[in-house]
C-alpha cells in the first residue's frame, strides 16, 4: 500500500473556529475584539507574554495565541494608570491572533479598550492556566497534524487499532462488521482519516458525513451505532497494525513463520503490516483477532516466532530440549 500520496497539512485556522469548536469544552466567552475573530492562527504553539508586559520584546512570539494567567493579570493590576497605558500601547503595537485570560480573572478596562481598538479578540475562561493551555494545545495539535486518507476500515480489536485495507470489493467492510458483531469497536469504514500526532503516533478517525454508516454489498447502508449501540463504536483510535486483504494466489509464497516482519509507511512512520491471503471458507475475523492478540503479546515482550526459532536452533545444535515427557523427564 502507498500512504505517501495526498498528505494534507493545514496552514492556518481562524480564531472564530477555535472559539466556536471549544466553546463547551473551555466554557469561555468573548469580551472584546469581536471584529478580530477572522484573525488567523498559524502555529500550534502558545505564548505567555509576561516578559513582553514587563517591556522585554526580544523573544516576544506575537504570532502565537497569548495566554494570560494570574501572574500576568496581577502584574497589570499593580501598575498605575499611566504605566498600564504605556505597557498596553507597546504590546498592542504587535499583531496577535487573540488573548486568552484564564481563571475568570477580572480584566482591566484599558485591556478591553485596546483589544477593541486593534481588533484582537479577548477571551475569558474559568479554567486554570495549565488546564486551558493543555486543552488549547490538544486541539491545535489535532488541527495542524499532517494527515492522509486510506480506503479501508479501522476497528479496535482487543485495544489494538487494526486498519483493514485491500482492493475494492474484497470484503473489508464485511470483516469489520463481523468484528463489531464479535464485540469489537468500529472507528471508521470506507474512508479513514489518518493523522500523525506528537511522537509519531498515528490516529485514525472517520468523517462527519459517513460517521458510523457502512455499505454492505447486497444489503445496502447500515447504521452500526443504531444497531450495536455505544459499545460498538469509538471516535478515534491509534493505528497499530495494517492488515491487507489480498486474493489467494497459489503461485505466490506467503509468510509462514512470521520471522520476516513487514511494515507499511504511513506519513513517514513504520507500522507493522500483515498481508492476509483470503479464499472461500477462511475465517478472516478470527485471524484478525489473533493478529491483535499477537501484537499485544509483542508489546509485552513475547515473540512466538522468535522463541520457536531459538528452540529449533538449540535442538539442531544438539543441546538438551526444553520439552519434557508425560512423567516430567527430559527428552533425550
Amino acid at each position: 500500500m502507498n500512504f505517501g500520496e495526498n498528505v494534507i497539512k493545514r496552514e492556518d485556522i481562524s480564531v472564530e473556529e477555535l472559539f466556536e469548536e471549544n466553546k463547551m469544552l473551555l466554557e469561555w466567552k468573548l469580551v472584546a475584539g469581536k471584529r478580530g475573530l477572522f484573525n488567523k492562527i498559524t502555529t500550534k504553539d502558545i505564548h505567555r507574554p509576561g516578559l513582553a508586559l514587563a517591556g522585554y520584546f526580544e523573544l516576544f512570539a506575537n504570532e502565537r495565541i497569548q495566554v494570560c494567567g494570574n501572574t500576568e493579570v496581577s502584574f497589570l493590576r499593580q501598575l498605575g494608570s499611566e504605566e498600564l497605558e504605556g505597557c498596553l500601547e507597546k504590546i498592542f503595537q504587535y499583531s496577535m491572533p487573540c488573548i486568552v485570560i484564564t481563571n475568570n480573572n477580572k480584566i482591566p478596562g484599558s485591556l478591553v479598550k485596546y483589544a477593541n481598538k486593534t481588533n484582537i479578540p479577548l477571551i475569558v475562561t474559568p479554567h486554570a492556566t495549565t488546564r486551558a493551555i493543555q486543552l488549547i494545545s490538544d486541539y491545535l495539535d489535532e488541527v495542524f497534524a499532517p494527515r492522509t486518507y486510506s480506503h479501508g476500515s479501522l476497528v479496535d480489536v482487543y485495544g489494538i487499532g487494526i486498519l483493514i485495507t485491500g482492493r475494492s470489493g474484497i470484503g473489508k467492510s464485511e470483516v469489520a462488521l463481523d468484528l463489531v458483531a464479535r464485540s469489537h469497536r468500529l472507528v471508521a469504514d470506507d474512508v479513514v482519516t489518518i493523522m500523525r500526532e506528537a511522537d509519531g503516533v498515528l490516529i485514525g478517525t472517520g468523517n462527519d458525513i459517513l460517521q458510523y454508516n457502512m455499505e454492505i454489498r447486497g444489503v445496502g447502508i447500515i447504521d452500526v451505532r443504531s444497531m450495536f449501540g455505544i459499545r460498538g463504536i469509538r471516535r478515534k483510535k491509534r493505528i497499530e497494525v495494517v492488515v491487507e486483504l489480498v486474493d489467494w494466489d497459489k503461485s505466490k509464497n506467503y509468510e509462514r513463520l512470521g520471522l520476516d516482519a513487514s511494515h507499511d509507511i504511513i506519513l513517514g512512520e513504520r507500522v507493522p503490516m500483515v498481508r492476509l491471503p483470503i479464499y472461500p471458507g477462511k475465517n478472516i475475523s478470527v485471524i484478525v483477532e489473533i493478529i491483535a492478540l499477537n501484537e499485544l503479546l509483542k508489546l509485552h515482550g513475547t515473540y512466538a516466532a522468535k522463541e520457536f526459532e531459538e528452540r529449533l536452533s538449540k535442538q539442531m545444535k544438539g543441546k538438551k530440549r526444553d520439552y519434557k515427557d508425560f512423567y516430567g523427564r527430559d527428552f533425550e
